[in-house]
């Protein structure tokens, strides 16, 4: 035990000598490289020195340093040399296209309004080029006479360091020789929605009734009218103005042309015509429960009518219609007066009534007389045994039929549709609202024969003389 336990010692003991040999040995490998990176360390140091302090390479040094700091301050900054090298490209959307050519001779189509344009180049002549406002994309035609021309567009005053594309860059266009034809005026009020509407507008007078059109034939051909655009709003007055004048086809699409001159001066004259005219009240439908109207009370029994004076000759009342039908007692009912064709306007546009009712009753008035209207063609009638009087049922409250007179009763037939021969034609009976009273011809209708013309003059309401 103690022979082997002593041949374990050894072996520890000559293991540890060979390991701090070992170490010596790497100790010493380490220092000499160090020994030699230093002599090499103090050779370039020393070679450097005297390279930057050797006048003799002064200015190559200066130089040197220079580069480098001025590639530094460029490569960290926004303007860099190296970013300054790349090409970049905007694209202008919608630039107009300024067409050279002579107006007064030619007239041109095919030449769009305005063109994309692709600009290319550095940042900084791109940024330059955005607050230029004379650069212009140009079709020069001043070369070119009458015909279809292919033209390349040209860009104008733009910054020489890019490069400029037009899209399209070549426009097809039609060359014509303009020629001249004078039209007469017409004219059109606008703004009309902007004029009081108490106020209506007599004709215009113009200092001249012809102007001259200049344009090609083809496009002369299309022109139907020249419209001299009167503005209205606010006026309230007697007024003149320069009207703007515009030439339009047959199907109201305005045509360009040169007009001359392109305004004309108009005056027209501002009037307010108007009328008073009774508020007529008119029921429809059958008031059920075997009832009638016995009053209408009203908050205006009349009113006044704003409207050219060939319009106001036409009206003689105001109607406002409401349905009858729905009533079953005294009732109160709001209604709007609707504005009739051609009126401008009404001094009252709401209505409130108060209706009474009461027990309807009839009675019949015998030896109504027959008349005619509307015989346009100037027809006679052959029976000689043909009515000239029937008899009327009026229906209503006892209170409104006594105060029906019979020439309160206005019995016809309608001879707008006759034709030649015998036929049944219909008896009809003017229903007047005015009187809450409902008419019916007993004898709905009766017939005819009519045989040819007559030379008796038509009066409205003849009697019909069998």
């Amino acid at each position: 035990m103690d022979v082997n336990k002593h041949k374990s010692d050894d072996e520890k003991v000559e293991l540890a000598e060979k390991i701090a040999s070992q170490t010596r040995r790497v100790t010493k490998k380490y220092e000499d490289l160090e020994s030699a990176l230093f002599r090499i360390g103090r050779y370039f140091s020393s070679a450097i020195d005297r390279f930057l302090f050797n006048p003799k390479y002064g200015v190559l040094v200066s130089l040197l340093i220079a580069i480098m700091i001025y590639s530094v301050v460029n490569l960290s900054g926004e303007n860099s040399i190296f970013k300054n090298t790349y090409s970049q490209v905007k694209i202008v959307e919608d630039m107009p296209i300024i067409v050279d050519y002579n107006s007064d001779k030619w007239e041109i189509s095919g030449i769009p309004e305005t063109c994309d344009v692709s600009l290319i180049g550095d940042s900084s002549t791109l940024a330059m080029q955005q607050s230029a406002s004379n650069s212009t994309i140009v079709a020069d035609l001043n070369s070119l006479s009458v015909g279809t021309h292919t033209v390349k567009l040209e860009p104008k005053n733009f910054f020489g360091e890019l490069s400029v594309k037009a899209e399209p860059s070549v426009v097809t266009v039609t060359i014509k020789e303009k020629v001249t034809k004078n039209y007469s005026i017409s004219y059109d009020y606008i703004n009309t929605d902007k004029l009081n509407s108490v106020f209506a507008l007599e004709e215009p007078v113009f200092d001249m009734t012809k102007v001259a059109v200049r344009a090609s034939q083809d496009t002369l051909d299309s022109v139907a009218f020249i419209k001299a655009l009167i503005d209205v709003e606010g006026q309230v007055k007697d007024f003149e103005q320069d009207a703007k004048l515009v030439a339009y086809d047959q199907n109201g699409r305005v045509v360009d042309a040169d007009i001359k001159p392109e305004t004309v001066k108009v005056s027209v004259k501002v009037t307010s015509p108007n009328k008073t005219v009774p508020i007529i009240v008119e029921p429809q439908g059958e008031i059920p429960n075997n009832m009638a109207i016995e009053s209408i009370l009203l908050d205006h029994n009349s009113l006044m009518v704003y409207a050219p004076q060939s319009v106001l000759s036409k009206i003689d009342r105001i109607t406002v219609a409401f349905d009858a039908s729905q009533l079953t007692k005294d009732q109160r009912l709001y209604r709007g007066i609707n504005l009739p064709s051609g009126v401008n306007s009404l001094s009252v546009t709401n209505l409130n009534m108060e209706i009474k009712l009461g027990e309807m009753v009839s009675k019949t008035f015998d030896n109504i007389p027959l008349t005619y209207r509307n015989n346009v063609n100037k027809y006679t009638l052959s029976n000689s045994n043909l009515q000239t009087s029937y008899s009327v049922e009026v229906f209503g409250t006892q209170t409104n039929i006594d105060k029906i007179k019979p020439e309160d009763i206005s019995l016809y037939i309608d001879m707008s549709k006759v034709v030649l021969g015998e036929q049944s034609i219909e008896i009809l009976v003017d229903q007047k609202p005015e009187l809450l009273i409902k008419f019916k011809p007993v004898k709905a209708s009766i017939r005819i024969n009519v045989i040819g013309e007559t030379e008796v003059k038509e009066e409205n309401g003849e009697e019909i003389d069998g």
